[in-house]
């Protein structure tokens, strides 16, 4: 299924909706594509429901850039990609995404806590129920983020892992990506390499 790019020069605006849980990063990833849109000239929208994000919830940001955005929020069936850190929030937020859009889902789960207690079991078969979900519909890419970021340095590049996937969908130059890497971990220079590492990484999974 072929998906519409995020192109620079569209009279048209583009939703993404990044999903996780806390910690995985997706405040992060999603004021970084805040930077990109306005690297590129377009204009942008940011809306972040933290949850508890402290505490393993679910964590959504919604990013919509184009030439001209009014509103941040993004309603069901009009996303052209989903981003999902998390495979069951992925099930939770497909929804979102509208016909021939693109869904790029983190194969690894998250265990929340009453699952890592014995209290609760986390579903099973939900990379299946993910595609039945979105059907013909719409593209449905899982990835293996979660031991890309690892192989890059670190876990905690999951985020980066996503991006660089995200990447291959847009019109956008690699150096402008680069650039924003760098500038959103300015404040920790040691990090840039293992981040635009990740990055790659990421493309490489998806190209």
């Amino acid at each position: 299924m072929q998906t519409e790019k995020i192109r620079l020069k569209d009279s048209n605006c583009k939703s993404i909706v990044l999903a996780g849980v806390g910690g995985q990063g997706t405040l992060v990833a999603g004021k970084l594509l805040g930077t990109i849109a306005m690297k590129t000239g377009l204009d942008v929208k940011v809306s972040e429901v933290h949850g508890m994000s402290q505490r393993g919830g679910s964590v959504i940001t919604y990013v919509r850039m184009g030439c001209k955005v009014f509103s941040p929020i993004i309603d069901p069936g009009t996303a052209d990609y989903c981003l999902c850190f998390e495979p069951l929030e992925a099930l939770r937020w497909a929804p979102l995404l509208k016909e021939r859009g693109t869904i790029i889902v983190n194969d690894a789960p998250v265990l929340p806590l009453p699952v890592l207690l014995g209290k609760e079991q986390y579903p099973e078969g939900i990379a299946e129920a993910l595609e039945k979900a979105c059907g013909i519909r719409a593209r449905v890419i899982q990835i293996k983020a979660k031991d890309a970021a690892v192989s890059a340095g670190s876990a905690k590049a999951v985020n980066m892992v996503m991006l660089g996937a995200l990447s291959v969908f847009a019109d956008i130059p690699e150096a402008v990506w680069d650039e924003a890497i760098r500038e959103t971990f300015s404040d920790k220079p040691k990090l840039i390499p293992m981040n635009l590492e990740a990055f790659r990484i990421g493309r490489d999974l998806v190209i």
